[in-house]
């Protein structure tokens, strides 16, 4: 081979290399971390219809950015059945729907429901002055984006939330008892889509609650969230003030009031 045509072949093949590196993703050398704000309201119903059977509701209002955005309304229900003393199981399904960040794209739908089945088992573990309870939750979700006509996606999560309960001015979990409700939650998510943001998210709470009457209780506290955003790199701190009612009632005559060894959340 000649030496012009040496010449061609080495530009060309160095003209190749650059292109295939220029169009190479470049990643941060970090992960980038940003942070928000937000408040949760919440209203949680159990009603029972028998010694074993109960209604579960969820019905919660999120916003973000403090209380500026609409950021969700979260729905959830679902039958209650009580397998012994200290164990429920509840199985049910949600209908959240998510307001989009950018409310004046129009590419997107500024609204967007979710489709969810849902399962959980509440393990309470009782000791003489505090109370811990072990859930464990799978969620089946039908998802999609934000952009006009994008299809629904299944994917499956799975929750662990420890929660502690400490009596501050009783010895023990009665009318007007004041006290400190801690928990930590982790979320691990899987699916198709799911590629490498399994852990989707940990949750942790410390705040206080009163027992307003036998029926009703009340419960507010900081939550700090560490969460994946969807790429390798990219992850959310959230602060989050969380304000909750509790609504438990019995809708018969024979339940006694200290077989109620599981919470309604």
């Amino acid at each position: 081979m000649n030496q012009p045509l040496r010449l061609l072949f080495a530009i060309g093949f160095l003209l190749s290399l650059h292109s295939s590196i220029s169009q190479t993703p470049t990643q941060p050398e970090e992960k980038q971390i940003s942070s928000s704000t937000g408040v949760w309201l919440g209203l949680y119903t159990k009603y029972h219809f028998n010694d074993k059977w109960a209604y579960y509701g969820e019905y919660h209002i999120r916003r973000r950015d403090g209380f500026e955005d609409m950021a969700q309304v979260y729905l959830r229900f679902g039958a209650t059945y009580t397998i012994q003393r200290y164990l429920d199981f509840t199985a049910g399904v949600v209908l959240p729907f998510y307001w989009a960040p950018d409310q004046n794209d129009p590419n997107v739908d500024n609204v967007v429901p979710q489709y969810r089945l849902w399962q959980q088992a509440v393990l309470a573990t009782p000791f003489e002055h505090i109370k811990v309870y072990h859930q464990l939750r799978t969620e089946q979700r039908w998802r999609r984006d934000y952009v006009k006509d994008s299809p629904y996606e299944l994917t499956h999560r799975f929750r662990y939330k420890l929660t502690v309960y400490v009596p501050l001015n009783k010895p023990a979990f009665e009318n007007h008892t004041l006290f400190v409700s801690l928990y930590n939650e982790i979320f691990i998510q899987a699916g198709k889509s799911i590629v490498y943001n399994h852990l989707e998210d940990n949750r942790s709470f410390v705040g206080l609650g009163y027992n307003l009457s036998e029926q009703f209780q009340i419960q507010g506290g900081y939550m700090f969230t560490f969460r994946h955003r969807g790429s390798p790199f990219d992850y959310e701190k959230r602060h989050i003030f969380r304000l909750s009612l509790y609504h438990h009632m019995d809708l018969h005559l024979n339940r006694h009031r200290e077989e109620r060894d599981i919470p309604i959340h």
